[in-house]
This record gives C-alpha cells, sequence and structure tokens, in this order.
C-alpha cells in the first residue's frame, strides 16, 4: 500500500462543534511569489475577493483572516461541519485554473476549535504572520488581512463579523481599535504562539481543560489526544491476567 493512502487512513476527522470558532491555515502548493519577488498584489486581491465570496455562500462567520503569498489563514464560525471544507474547496476551484495552473493546496488544511478566551491572541497570531514574515514592519501595513479593520484604518462591516471577544475589548469602537492595537503592538508571546501552533498543526482544541470537556458532547470527535499508556484500573481491581 502506497505511503500516502496510509496516511489518509491514519487522518483524525475533522473537528467541529456548533458556534464554535474554528482557526483554520491552509498552505499552498506553490507560493504565489518567491521571498525577493514583487509582492502578487494582483492574485492577493483576487483571492480576497474569492474568500469572501465562498465565506457569504457558506454563511460562515468571518472573524480574522490573513492572506500571504504562501498560504491563507481564517477565523471563523462555520453554521455546519462541512462549511469550513466548502469555503477551501471553492477557493481551490476558482484558483486552480487562473492562478496556481494546477494543484492549489498543499495536502489538507489545519484546523482548531478556538475557546473565546484564546480569540484576541488568534487574532493577533494571524494578523502578525506578515510580520513574521518579513512582508511589512506593522500588521496593519498589510493589507490582505483583517488587521486593518480592527485597529480602525479600514471598515466593511459585510466581510466580517466580529466575534463577542473582539467586542469586549471597550465599550466604544475607538477603545476596542485602541486595545487591539496595543496587542498587536506587543505581539503574541512565545509561549502562546507555541499553544496556537501545536493546536493548529495537530488539530486539537485551543483552550482550558473547561472548554475541552464542554466539547465532549458538542464536538465531532475528541477534543485532546489520549492520554499515553494503558488505561489506569479501577481502584481495588486486582484481578491478575496471563
Amino acid at each position: 500500500m502506497r505511503r500516502d493512502k496510509i496516511a489518509d487512513m491514519a487522518r483524525l476527522p475533522r473537528l467541529y462543534a456548533p458556534d464554535v470558532p474554528q482557526l483554520v491555515q491552509a498552505r499552498f502548493a506553490r507560493p504565489l511569489a518567491n521571498a525577493h519577488d514583487p509582492t502578487p498584489s494582483a492574485a492577493l486581491d483576487l483571492l480576497r475577493e474569492w474568500l469572501f465570496a465562498e465565506t457569504r455562500h457558506q454563511n460562515v462567520a468571518v472573524h480574522g483572516w490573513a492572506i500571504l503569498p504562501d498560504r491563507i489563514v481564517l477565523l471563523a464560525t462555520p453554521p455546519q461541519a462541512h462549511g469550513i471544507s466548502r469555503v477551501i474547496q471553492g477557493l481551490g476551484r476558482r484558483m486552480a485554473p487562473r492562478i496556481t495552473h494546477g494543484r492549489v493546496f498543499e495536502g489538507r488544511y489545519r484546523s482548531t476549535l478556538v475557546d473565546d478566551a484564546w480569540i484576541p491572541a488568534c487574532l493577533a497570531w494571524a494578523e502578525s504572520l506578515p510580520v513574521r514574515q518579513g512582508l511589512v514592519d506593522t500588521p496593519q501595513r498589510w493589507p490582505w488581512s483583517s488587521a486593518q479593520d480592527h485597529v480602525g484604518l479600514r471598515s466593511d462591516a459585510s466581510q466580517l463579523t466580529e466575534h463577542t471577544a473582539y467586542w469586549e475589548m471597550g465599550n466604544t469602537p475607538f477603545a476596542r481599535q485602541a486595545r487591539y492595537q496595543a496587542l498587536l503592538n506587543a505581539g503574541t508571546s512565545s509561549s502562546e504562539q507555541s499553544r496556537i501552533e501545536q493546536a493548529l498543526f495537530g488539530q486539537w482544541a485551543l483552550g482550558n481543560d473547561t472548554f475541552r470537556e464542554r466539547l465532549l458532547s458538542r464536538g465531532s470527535r475528541r477534543a485532546a489526544p489520549a492520554p499515553r499508556g494503558r488505561p489506569r484500573k479501577p481502584a481495588g481491581d486486582n484481578t491478575v491476567t496471563n
């Protein structure tokens, strides 16, 4: 059996729960531009247009996003289990004939369910990606993300559905934008970045024990890796096995 077929068999099903945001990353099979090439503005503009056409079509509520030459990142709440998958598939169908002329994505997209307490950190993580890649010096200077919306430099209510965790950052738009600007300036800590990326690439839930326990009855599968080793015997079980 081919190795890729074995890998497909070992894949975990998608983790989904109703009304719970997902952080999603889909990497392109080939970057739209190399490190020292000019920014592919026309392609990025098209991708932004297509992204919101697909999310509107699937009724996916977008809380934050970033499009880079090598990937798309989305923080959103889909209304049903296959909403995000259909958005990514729709993007692939649009990109293949007009931009990539072949395979679009590098394998499966990665995703994690996000607890409300982690929403601001996930927004900052996604919107700071262009800075970490050396494309710009501040997140708000990259026009192909939601950073400009969140700090008050741009406003398009038809594209973003702000999450409650963002609204609770201040009682007025100015207060929210100022507080979020401070968060962007500070950046995600190394521990936060590690937690986000471990959950995203491992495709487990991002949150505390209470959040993961809540997903036990609502999620499509377990939200955290199973403990290693054999299950512990109940107290008083002295059964001898051969």
